[in-house]
């Protein structure tokens, strides 16, 4: 039996550990083909590999587990020029005093080069206040 390639598709998608908190982003190649008998099937691949698709089971590379939330493309990039664009406007030397907030504002620290992401990293830029 052979198989006609009907198309390909390029996809990107941005993956957070909900169990470690680890983040990533990784780029397919979704081929549409159609089988002899006229069957729609569909191959994913990575880095020219062929892969599971990342929508039905997608697994953390950090600790194994399954519970990773799929995002759209960018969503780990992006926190990540946040973090970096962060760190390059970071004043030097003690911060001024400040009046007393009726909240308690967390103090952030710059990751270091080895830091891989937590969930905090991921979702920060979108709490809202």
């Amino acid at each position: 039996m052979s198989e006609i390639a009907a198309t390909t598709v390029h996809e990107a998608y941005a993956f957070a550990c909900m169990r470690c908190g680890h983040g990533w982003e990784q780029a397919y190649e979704i081929e549409h083909h159609v089988d002899a008998s006229n069957h729609a099937f569909v191959v994913y691949k990575a880095d020219g590999e062929r892969v599971p698709s990342p929508l039905s089971t997608p697994t953390c590379a950090n600790c194994g587990g399954h519970v990773v939330r799929i995002m759209r493309a960018g969503r780990v990039s992006g926190v990540q020029q946040l973090l970096q664009k962060s760190r390059a406007q970071a004043p030097a030397g003690p911060l001024p005093a400040q009046e007393p907030q009726d909240e308690p504002v967390a103090a952030t620290a710059a990751p270091r080069a080895d830091h891989h992401w937590h969930l905090a990293d991921l979702l920060h830029p979108f709490h809202r206040k």
